[in-house]
């Protein structure tokens, strides 16, 4: 059931950012850059499903989400909570058990077979929907969930990603532009910021993390990938 209890942002993106380096779901390689779907190379890496792996760890994020949306939404605004396919689904199930609402889960499209259902589960007319994801980049896949909702003849103003990669602009645009409300836990900054207060790596590879999240297309560029998105 819901928790009532705040904690300050602050101390929450902290603790997020400290669990995903203790269950080692981020990882940091200047020298050999990750390659991401979209063809950026990246330093930076995050499987944030791993969470899902540590109850205590879970349960401690849900209460992040949990006061993150009370503090920042609102205690009735919502009729139901949405998981995006595929990492949403589990996120969104253990959310609305803690906020004691239906959920609901959407596909990326419709299964193109049976009913050709795109959401699953029962989501009446006109329903106030909280679409949740494990992380968003630039916003492109949550306004994939966001947009069936709406169509469906759900009410999306609100979405929710446990992080935010809060490093490119036009994700804020995007959300801005689609009249929805995005809330987060934490970003690549503290996850930085718990590295180099806990000493992690040195100081070329924080430097060059640092240089990525300053400006993570031109870095890319400079190391062998894509230096715009489509």
């Amino acid at each position: 059931m819901t928790q009532t209890s705040f904690s300050d942002p602050a101390v929450m993106a902290e603790l997020l950012a400290k669990m995903l380096w203790e269950i080692k779901a981020v990882h940091f390689n200047a020298a050999e850059p990750y390659k991401l779907a979209s063809g950026m190379r990246s330093p930076v890496y995050i499987d944030c499903r791993k969470l899902l792996s540590y109850p205590r760890v879970r349960s401690a994020v849900m209460d992040f989400a949990v006061a993150t949306l009370l503090r920042n939404a609102g205690f009735e605004q919502f009729d139901c909570i949405a998981g995006g396919e595929t990492a949403g689904i589990p996120f969104a199930a253990l959310l609305a058990d803690r906020l004691a609402l239906p959920m609901i889960y959407v596909r990326k499209q419709p299964k193109g077979h049976g009913r050709n259902a795109q959401i699953e589960g029962h989501m009446p007319d006109g329903a106030r929907v909280l679409v949740i994801e494990d992380l968003t980049t630039a916003g492109g896949s949550m306004f994939t969930f966001i947009d069936a909702v709406r169509a469906a003849g759900g009410v999306v103003d609100h979405g929710i990603a446990l992080f935010f990669y809060g490093i490119f602009p036009q994700a804020h645009q995007r959300f801005e532009n689609g009249n929805v409300k995005l809330h987060y836990i934490a970003t690549w900054r503290n996850v930085l910021a718990v590295a180099r207060d806990q000493k992690l790596f040195d100081d070329k590879t924080l430097s060059e993390v640092e240089s990525f999240l300053d400006a993570p297309l031109q870095w890319s560029g400079r190391n062998g990938g894509v230096s715009t998105l489509g």
